[in-house]
């Protein structure tokens, strides 16, 4: 092996955790915080336009979750796989799986841009349009699905250079789409006088700037896996299933969380746009202010996977727990400042005495029960990134899914909109205990001392 290779393996088995934590999950904080500046900042402009062009954002929100659902299945799952891969020194392996990863997920996304395209009028309705709504959704989501394959590959490729330790670079290619959206939002939107027509643009072309760095860093050698045809014909059938399947907890709650903001719109529209805007709103606040929490997690992914696959469980257990305090002390001190700034938060996206209203008390509501998430998330990252397929997925039905989606058939019937703003706190709560237990069983089950005896493979592509 080269020495860079060495080094990168050094670092990844030997950096003190706090230190290799807190390394690889700033890249993921500061990339987050931009990505949901720029959707906060979106949300803004686009409410400049009306209510109802608010309301098409929110809409439109829920289908790309069924594009990031892709994008992240094949990126959790090739990614988990080559990282552990990297534990074991198998360079050769982890460059077939991140090969896989971004053809699949290049190709689900064109096949979303196709089919998007046939049943388009059908799908904004089924998002939980109003009227007035669709035809804002549609002009924005057509810019959407053109950028489909884009989206969904740029997200695989993120997380591969997550779980390979880079998050650096990462960092680098979604900031810089961010980047260029929110200053192409304004231009496009009021210099231009092209309204919806400038936001759904501004997104395009930034997934495409964000998707040829990305793609740029695997093909300058600044990777350990590399993308290429000569890996492409390696690729098996077991090889792209095995990804799917380690993958799958993340589509699946990906999917479950488009439709249960399906289910929220069209709740929602009962009582107006107003309703709609003011809950769209209350989910990307929200959504912005624990993502940092969550940035946390994405560094602790690659240090679980890595120490995982080099069998050295000691790591694993102190990143464990390093990462479920510094997210929970994180949370805190974020949902603290929603609580008490909720009414002026909502105001700054749209001026509207009703979509305050509204949104106030679901944003109080879903930031007290936020603080129970962080600790759920790192369990929910543990199962992914260690390979416990069945786990992780029942871990990822159950946070924002399953019991989301009771709780929205329930409650909306017996306090009304009441009940629609206390769905997701509500099953955010019933969920955490089940949480606990998993993690109770993994680490019963994790051996208690590092095996010394993994084997070193040093095959490169």
């Amino acid at each position: 092996m080269t020495q860079g290779k060495n080094s990168q393996y050094d670092k990844m088995s030997l950096t003190p955790i706090p230190k290799l934590i807190l390394e690889l999950s700033v890249p993921a904080i500061i990339s987050m915080l931009v990505t949901n500046i720029y959707n906060l900042v979106d949300t803004a402009f686009v409410g400049k336009l009306g209510t109802s062009a608010s309301g098409a954002v929110g809409i439109v929100f829920g289908f790309m979750a069924i594009i990031q659902a892709f994008g992240f299945m094949f990126g959790q799952g090739s990614g988990s796989i080559l990282s552990r891969a990297l534990g074991k020194r198998d360079i050769k392996s982890a460059s077939v799986h991140a090969t896989a990863g971004f053809l699949g997920s290049f190709l689900f996304g064109l096949l979303i841009c196709i089919s998007g395209f046939v049943f388009l009028d059908s799908i904004v309705y089924q998002l939980g349009s109003t009227d007035t709504i669709a035809p804002y959704a549609k002009t924005y989501i057509s810019y959407i699905l053109v950028s489909a394959p884009f989206m969904c590959s740029c997200l695989t490729m993120n997380n591969i250079l997550r779980y390979e330790g880079k998050a650096f670079l990462g960092m680098i290619g979604l900031m810089s789409g961010a980047v260029l959206n929110m200053v192409g939002d304004p231009i496009l939107m009021f210099g231009l006088k092209m309204g919806i027509h400038g936001a759904g643009l501004s997104t395009a072309l930034s997934q495409l700037v964000s998707w040829c760095i990305l793609l740029g860093m695997f093909l300058s050698g600044r990777t350990e896996s590399k993308l290429s045809p000569g890996n492409a014909r390696h690729i098996t059938a077991a090889i792209v299933l095995n990804i799917m399947a380690t993958g799958f907890p993340s589509l699946l709650r990906q999917a479950l969380n488009s439709i249960t903001t399906v289910m929220l719109n069209n709740s929602c529209a009962d009582y107006g746009d107003a309703a709609v805007a003011a809950m769209s709103i209350v989910s990307r606040i929200v959504f912005f202010a624990f993502s940092v929490a969550l940035g946390v997690g994405q560094g602790f992914q690659p240090v679980s996977a890595f120490s995982y696959g080099a069998k050295k469980y000691s790591r694993l257990r102190k990143g464990f727990r390093f990462a479920c305090l510094m997210s929970e002390g994180i949370i805190l001190v974020s949902c603290t400042v929603l609580i008490i700034f909720s009414g002026s938060l909502i105001g700054l996206f749209r001026n509207d005495p009703e979509v305050i209203s509204i949104g106030t008390r679901a944003l109080r509501l879903q930031s007290l029960a936020t603080l129970a998430l962080p600790p759920c998330m790192v369990v929910e990252m543990l199962y992914q990134s260690t390979g416990n397929r069945l786990g992780a997925s029942i871990l990822s039905s159950l946070r924002n899914g399953l019991f989301f989606i009771a709780a929205l058939m329930i409650l909306p019937r017996v306090r009304g909109l009441a009940g629609i703003q206390e769905s997701q706190p509500v099953s955010l709560l019933i969920s955490a205990p089940f949480f606990v237990i998993f993690a109770v069983m993994f680490f019963n089950r994790l051996p208690n001392e590092d095996d010394s005896s993994v084997s070193v493979q040093t095959s490169q592509v």
